[in-house]
Parts: structure tokens; sequence; C-alpha cells
């Protein structure tokens, strides 16, 4: 929790540190193995459903997530990328998903039974 604490107070815009592979695939390690001890795994999706539309999807190069050939598809991965070519300030996409992420951990706190 400390090297995260301190990763955090360090990243604060404008970044000075980037977390790499191996800080990331080891907090993704450790949220998982939290979620199957205490038995909550399908709620990792709802938590963290901010994220994932990260990866790209489909059969057609450079494009992302595509409803409709016609339709409007993401212009970049990771999904933050995609705002910013939009034209958004790298501190208000932060901040929305801020916003985002506390409001969809709050949805899954509520789902769990209190003990």
């Amino acid at each position: 929790m400390g090297a995260a604490l301190g990763f955090l107070w360090f990243n604060s815009y404008p970044a000075q540190v980037f977390m790499g592979d191996v800080g990331s695939l080891a907090l993704g390690g450790a949220i998982g193995t939290l979620a199957v001890l205490t038995k909550p795994e399908l709620l990792l999706p709802l938590i963290g459903g901010i994220y994932r539309g990260r990866g790209r999807l489909g059969h057609h190069p450079g494009r992302l997530v595509q409803a409709h050939r016609d339709a409007a598809c993401f212009r970049m991965a990771p999904l933050h990328h995609h705002y910013e070519m939009q034209g958004w300030a790298e501190p208000k996409i932060i901040v929305r998903f801020w916003i985002l992420s506390f409001m969809l951990a709050l949805l899954a706190l509520t789902t769990l039974k209190l003990r």
C-alpha cells in the first residue's frame, strides 16, 4: 500500500514517475488474488469498468470497438488517449475517470452483503 500511495503522490499531474509492466502486473495480480480470497470475483469487472475499453478489439487495424460499419469508433487505446485526441485537457480526463471509478466502486460496494 505504501508503494502504491508513494507512486500516486508523484504521478499526480504533471506526472514525474510512470508505472511500468512490473508494477501494473503486480498490482493487478494482488487485486485478483484479493478478489479470489474474499469471494466477490464477479464484482471486478464492475469495479474496473472504466478500464475495460483499453484493448483493441475487432479485425480492423487502427480501429477500436465498433458497433456498426458507419458508427464512430475510438481513435486510440488506452481510452484516455481517445479523449486527448478529441481536445480534452488531461486534468479534465483524470478527474472524470476518478469520478466514474468512485461511482462504480460504490455501486460494487452496495452489492456486497454486510456480515
